[in-house]
This record gives structure tokens, C-alpha cells and sequence, in this order.
């Protein structure tokens, strides 16, 4: 399966997100269309966006107001976007250069900040106080969760508690508030509502693993960034916490060292300790187990094809390579 695939059913919905998209990236600032259309024009999975209509149409919605929202949670998301790969000094994103290593830096994060400006104007459009609510505090959270990140860069001593709840504030919460927007907007009951925001939760963090997972297994073409970023940033993510805890003396202090020092160079014997210690296969397990949960989180939608597509959203976001 594949993202055209997977998004069928709202397909009509996905075009008129993308028409959204493009009127309100206008600026009579020639720089600020620039680099908003770089980064957006460089396509992506648009899960997030998708999950907003998905969610709504699962719950009988067929107004409008799902197009702006979608394209809201896709501005908010780009904008980290633009702003990760300063902090990270990328280079490579969606297989291609990223807006930093094009424009430059203060370029990137100011085009970071407009998108961020221009989505809570499209929020107060809008017009519901509930909507804005959501939206405000899970914009914050995943800043906290992006500082979170930064503060433990080469913490090689990161539980897995810890490193859940970066991934739940930076990630997964954007995916938990992608769906209960489809809910709100939808005025169904406050029992929907959390299974929905329940079933993003589950979604953002399997996706995230994944990531995680496809960042040692994965093909560069693919995936569309360089194997081996997380370790040259010192992140801590699952698989190298799973290596250290389970693999040889020797492997624990390979992959200690190579985080505290951010040294890629070290990556291809890292690379070995975390396939041989079983650290891909115990934290794609763990993906699939988010996955799992989400699709349970479904219980207490009405079968529809949109319901079936959120189930087939979970299996596709730990089944994936790119």
C-alpha cells in the first residue's frame, strides 16, 4: 500500500487541503513565498492533515471547516520542520536538500515563525474557542518536547520513560490533536472524542518508532535523509537504548560513547551492535504495539470506509520503510 492508496476515500478532501495550502501561503514577501514553497511543494506523507479528515468523515462530518484545520496541523508541522533542521543542522530531508542548506538559516526559522504566525490567524477564522484551545496548548507542547529533545543530546543514561515522553510532547501529541479536531468539529460525544485523541496518541508514537527504527535499517532513498542523522545529533532513541541494554559489554560501550560523542563515524559498528542485540526487532515490536492500541481506540466509531481506513492507517504507519 501506498500513501495514494491509503488516502482514496479522501482524496476530494486531500485536493481541496492542498488549494487551502497554497492561497494561504501568500505573502507579499518575496523571500517568505520562497521558502514556504520549497518546503512545501517537497510533498511528505501528510499524515497529520489526513488524519483531521479522516477523523471528521469517520464521524459524519461534511462541512468544510475540516480543509482549514488540516492545512493549520500541516503549517504547524512544517514549521518544526524548518526549525528541526536548523537546530539539527540537516541537510537532507524528503531526499532533498533542506530550506537551511538552500536559504540559509535565519531564513528558515523566520519562514518557521510565519507559518506558525499564519496558522493561529487561520485558527481565529476559524472561530471556535475549543479548536483554538487544542491547537494552542498542543503547539506548545511540542515545543517542550523539542527542547526536551535538545536537553537530552548525548544522554546516554535516557530511560525509556524518558524518551516516550519526548516523542509523546514532540510527536505524537500534533497526531492526538490532528484527530480530535475531527471530533470537535463533528460535536460528537465526549467518549468519540478522547477514543480519538486516543487513537492519534497511539498513531504518533508507533510512527515515530518507526522513524526511529528506519534511521538503522533503512534505504537512504527512500527514507529521504542520511542513516545514521540521530547518532550524529547524540539522540538516544529506542534501538540504542535497547542495544545498550541488551547486547555485550563491549556493544554498551560503543554505543555509550558514540552518543556522548556524536560520532558518526562510529555509525557501521553501531549499526552491528543494535542488529545483534535484537534492538530493530524489539522496537519495531513496540511500533506495532502502538499500532495495535489505536485501532482498539476505534471501538466506539460506526463502521464506515473512513473507519476502515484509520485502521488501515495504523498497520501502514509500522509497516511502511520510507
Amino acid at each position: 500500500m501506498n500513501f495514494s492508496t491509503l488516502y482514496a476515500p479522501i482524496d476530494a478532501d486531500m485536493h481541496a487541503v492542498d488549494h487551502v495550502i497554497r492561497s494561504r501561503l501568500h505573502s507579499d514577501v518575496v523571500l517568505i513565498r520562497q521558502v514556504a514553497e520549497y518546503i512545501i511543494s517537497a510533498g511528505g506523507k501528510r499524515m497529520r492533515p489526513a488524519l483531521v479528515l479522516l477523523a471528521a468523515r469517520a464521524c459524519g462530518y461534511s462541512g468544510t471547516m475540516h480543509h482549514e484545520l488540516a492545512a493549520v496541523v500541516e503549517f504547524i508541522h512544517t514549521a518544526t520542520l524548518l526549525h528541526d533542521d536548523v537546530v539539527d543542522e540537516s541537510s537532507l530531508r524528503r531526499g532533498r536538500d533542506t530550506a537551511n542548506a538552500v536559504f540559509g538559516s535565519a531564513a528558515s526559522v523566520l519562514v518557521g515563525d510565519f507559518l506558525f504566525t499564519r496558522s493561529f490567524q487561520m485558527m481565529v477564522d476559524v472561530g471556535d474557542m475549543r479548536v483554538m484551545k487544542v491547537l494552542a496548548s498542543a503547539t506548545n507542547i511540542v515545543a517542550e518536547g523539542e527542547v526536551l529533545q535538545l536537553m537530552n543530546c548525548g544522554n546516554a543514561d535516557l530511560s525509556v520513560t524518558d524518551y516516550l515522553q519526548v516523542i509523546h510532547y514532540k510527536t505524537a501529541k500534533l497526531f492526538e490533536a490532528a484527530a480530535r479536531l475531527g471530533a470537535i468539529i463533528s460535536h460528537v460525544g465526549p467518549a468519540l472524542e478522547e477514543a480519538l485523541a486516543a487513537y492519534g496518541m497511539h498513531i504518533g508514537t508507533a510512527f515515530q518508532l518507526i522513524d526511529d527504527v528506519l534511521d538503522y535499517s533503512g534505504n537512504e532513498a527512500e527514507t529521504g535523509k542520511h542513516l545514521g542523522d540521530d547518532l550524529a545529533e547524540g539522540k538516544t532513541t529506542l534501538p540504542l537504548i535497547h542495544a545498550m541494554l541488551n547486547g555485550t559489554t563491549a556493544q554498551a560501550v560503543l554505543v555509550r560513547t558514540a552518543i556522548e560523542t556524536a560520532d558518526r563515524d562510529k555509525f557501521p559498528e553501531v549499526l552491528v551492535a543494535v542488529r545483534s542485540s535484537g534492538a530493530l526487532a524489539a522496537a519495531r515490536q513496540h511500533g506495532i504495539a502502538e499500532a495495535e492500541a489505536a485501532k482498539a481506540s476505534l471501538a466506539l466509531l460506526p463502521d464506515s470506509i473512513f473507519r476502515q481506513t484509520l485502521i488501515q492507517f495504523a498497520d501502514f504507519a509500522v509497516q511502511r520503510d520510507f
